[in-house]
């Protein structure tokens, strides 16, 4: 059985890949800041909460999913933040702050305790996500903007870092009615494919990526 480890797994696109990675038949493990319960999403000890800006809470994360099985298949970065519309002089220290530690310093902490696994297994797929603003830039989110095309380039050093058998990915998952596009769009966001249609689509794309896209920018098909 394949294994997948998606951050921010409790609810829009992590939780439409949860549900949708479990049907094609991998063991899902999953982490998210919120608390509560993952019982809809399986077995209880596959999800915990944990802030992925915080290395120690990672680290515990990570210690817990490889004594259950080893390294996984594909490690999905997803878990994000984005700040209230405002421009960047207006954006709050602690808000810029908290954004850069989830959306940056939280993907290395996921790689660095992940990805030596992985690379000691000789095979696996690290999914990065970005966005059409890790490629472009819009007003009122320019942290946000900033993270992401951060991503891009800490994705393409990465690639350019691991062995063969390996691959790193920046995915751009598209334009998505999520609770984040919300708080940009506002009520146009409904405008958008919700993410339990999005992930027919993205899950079967993330399923079918392989060592030989290390290196790559891409985007969901459709999007």
């Amino acid at each position: 059985m394949k294994r997948i480890v998606i951050t921010g797994c409790s609810r829009g696109l992590g939780l439409a890949m949860t549900r949708g990675f479990t049907e094609l038949g991998y063991e899902v493990f999953g982490c998210s800041s919120k608390g509560g319960s993952h019982s809809d999403q399986g077995d209880s000890d596959h999800f915990q909460t944990c802030d992925v800006s915080s290395e120690a809470a990672v680290r515990r994360f990570a210690e817990s999913v490889l004594e259950q099985g080893g390294a996984p298949d594909i490690l999905i970065n997803n878990a994000a933040l984005i700040n209230q519309n405002a421009p960047l002089w207006e954006v709050p220290t602690d808000e810029f702050s908290r954004l850069i530690d989830v959306n940056i310093k939280g993907v290395a902490n996921m790689i660095r305790y992940f990805v030596p696994a992985m690379i000691e297994k000789g095979s696996g797929v690290i999914v990065n996500f970005s966005s059409y603003w890790g490629r472009s830039v819009a007003s009122n989110v320019a942290p946000y903007c900033a993270s992401k095309w951060a991503v891009e380039g800490l994705t393409g050093g990465l690639a350019q870092d691991l062995p063969a058998g390996l691959a790193a990915v920046a995915l751009n998952p598209g334009v998505i009615d999520t609770e984040m596009l919300r708080s940009t769009f506002g009520s146009s966001a409904s405008s958008y494919l919700p993410p339990e249609e999005w992930a027919k689509s993205a899950v079967p794309f993330i399923d079918g990526l392989d060592a030989s896209n290390n290196g790559d920018s891409l985007t969901v098909p459709g999007q």
